[in-house]
């Protein structure tokens, strides 16, 4: 059960848990700061015009070039 749920993926995707951890990290954190921007700027559309979209951009690029496995290969990205 605990290999399962702290090696398995991973494994599956040719990184340790400590590089998975990390990358999941940097996403989650560029996901989370492109978020709070979009939300200023609902509020105030003249500022963080291009932020959110760019950020997504440049996630949706590096996700495309991670290494998914036959299983993993039926959604879009894997994290």
């Amino acid at each position: 059960m605990i290999e399962k749920l702290f090696t398995e993926h991973p494994r599956a995707i040719g990184e340790t848990y400590g590089q998975h951890a990390r990358t999941a990290f940097s996403f989650g954190w560029r996901m989370a700061v492109g978020g709070a921007a979009c939300m200023v700027h609902a509020l105030v559309p003249g500022i963080f015009v291009k932020t959110a979209s760019r950020t997504v951009v440049q996630l949706d690029a590096e996700m495309r070039g991670r290494k998914a496995t036959a299983a993993e290969e039926e959604f879009a990205y894997v994290i």
